[in-house]
């Protein structure tokens, strides 16, 4: 598939949407008390920054490129939450992770295939608008 302006737009918005409701749902607007305990990367104030990422890229789809160092960012940005999520999965069990809550357990089963579809996303974005255009 060819990343053209549309798809690029949608795709920073579908990033946002996602970034907003998957924290807060999972999280049950922050009341869920097993996603904090079982990762400080994911302490409430780190799903809210994750929703302040969601709002960021909401505001910037219109104007992605002018704005592709920015997206150089969302892609080290992505980067960390997938590492940190890989590394998570390779040494913690998900199993006990539903065991304590559900919605937890789903939290932890998606958000890193999440972040590493959109680090995906964003470094194709970032590496196409640092191609020079031909006139």
């Amino acid at each position: 598939m060819k990343l053209n302006e549309e798809i690029i737009k949608k795709g920073f918005i579908i990033a946002g949407i996602m970034n907003i409701t998957g924290p807060l749902i999972f999280s049950r607007f922050l009341t869920n008390e097993t996603i904090p305990k079982i990762d400080d990367v994911m302490s409430n104030f780190g799903l809210i920054q994750i929703v302040v990422w969601g709002l960021i890229y909401i505001a910037m789809s219109q104007n992605y490129e002018q704005l592709k160092w920015l997206i150089g960012v969302f892609v080290i940005e992505k980067l960390i939450y997938s590492v940190n999520w890989t590394s998570w999965m390779m040494n913690n069990s998900l199993t006990s992770v539903y065991e304590k809550d559900t919605m937890a357990g789903i939290f932890y089963t998606i958000y890193g295939i999440n972040d590493w579809f959109f680090f995906l996303f964003f470094s194709a974005v970032f590496f196409k608008l640092l191609k020079p255009t031909k006139n």
